[in-house]
């Protein structure tokens, strides 16, 4: 089935999601927001992706949110939608949600999720590379917390993820002024992972980096993410009865045994893919 904002690639066990609106900056029109997570979703309860590069096509990887959802949604304007205060409120909270979910999809996956961010990185875009695991970027990258030059407050996950990743401060300044921010500035601060020269050496450095996490076992890769994202809600301890609790159940002995023949043979481990998710009883 073929997306409006996406093109979508499986190969040798990594997905490829691709913003495929160059033309519009691949801002984030209505339809972006349900086919997102819905894409993620089956990628991860497949069982068979391992892990996902998210990137776009064009100049910018996406200038956030599209005018259209702003002028087509009556919770946003005072002339349309329910008169009642209280019934607007909670329609507009109801919205701010599902936009959230959009992006908490890339967290709850069962593979890790890697940007490729080349120019623009604004304003929603923001909240949605803050839900991956890794970012990497080009030289030309930017970013910017830009809703506050549009008068609102940043509420799809830039200001409740971000400042997980980076120092407070940081953050603070970035969602006071709306400034940019480069793609030096970035690595420095540990946002990104590694600066490319260009989108080319962006997207082989990237892809390469998915191929190896791929060749892993896939439930050791998926008890590090949750391991790790238990740990940033929890105390030190807390974190390490989960993981006791986790390789109690889940460490697959079977797993360890290929990786260890596999380099005593000096071959490629090939692990069993994640048994793909039930849909049902």
């Amino acid at each position: 089935m073929g997306h409006e904002c996406f093109d979508i690639e499986i190969t040798d066990k990594v997905g490829h999601i691709k913003m495929n609106r160059p033309e519009k900056a691949n801002s984030m029109i209505a339809s972006f927001w349900n086919d997102l997570p819905a894409i993620v979703d089956e990628m991860s309860a497949s069982g068979s992706v391992r892990a996902v590069v998210l990137s776009a096509e064009g100049k910018h990887f996406c200038s956030g949110m599209d005018l259209s959802v702003f002028q087509s949604d009556p919770t946003l304007s005072d002339s349309n939608g329910p008169k009642h205060p209280s019934r607007r409120g909670e329609r507009f909270r109801s919205t701010a949600m599902k936009l959230q979910d959009s992006f908490t999809a890339l967290e709850r996956a069962r593979m890790p999720v890697l940007c490729a961010i080349q120019g623009a990185c604004v304003g929603g875009a923001i909240d949605m590379v803050s839900a991956a695991d890794l970012r990497y970027a080009s030289q030309s990258a930017y970013f910017s917390i830009a809703e506050i030059n549009i008068g609102m407050t940043a509420d799809v996950g830039t200001l409740q993820r971000m400042p997980r990743l980076v120092a407070e401060g940081i953050v603070r300044e970035l969602a006071y002024t709306g400034r940019r921010w480069s793609a030096d500035e970035a690595l420095a601060a540990g946002f990104v992972n590694q600066v490319f020269a260009d989108q080319e050496a962006l997207l082989s450095g990237v892809h390469e980096i998915a191929a190896e996490i791929a060749s892993k076992s896939p439930m050791a890769v998926w008890g590090t993410k949750k391991s790790m994202q238990y740990s940033q809600e929890h105390s030190i301890a807390d974190g390490l009865e989960y993981i006791a609790n986790w390789n109690a159940s889940m460490f697959d002995t079977d797993d360890m045994a290929e990786a260890f023949t596999a380099q005593m043979e000096q071959r490629p481990a090939d692990f069993p893919d994640l048994w793909p998710v039930s849909r049902g009883l």
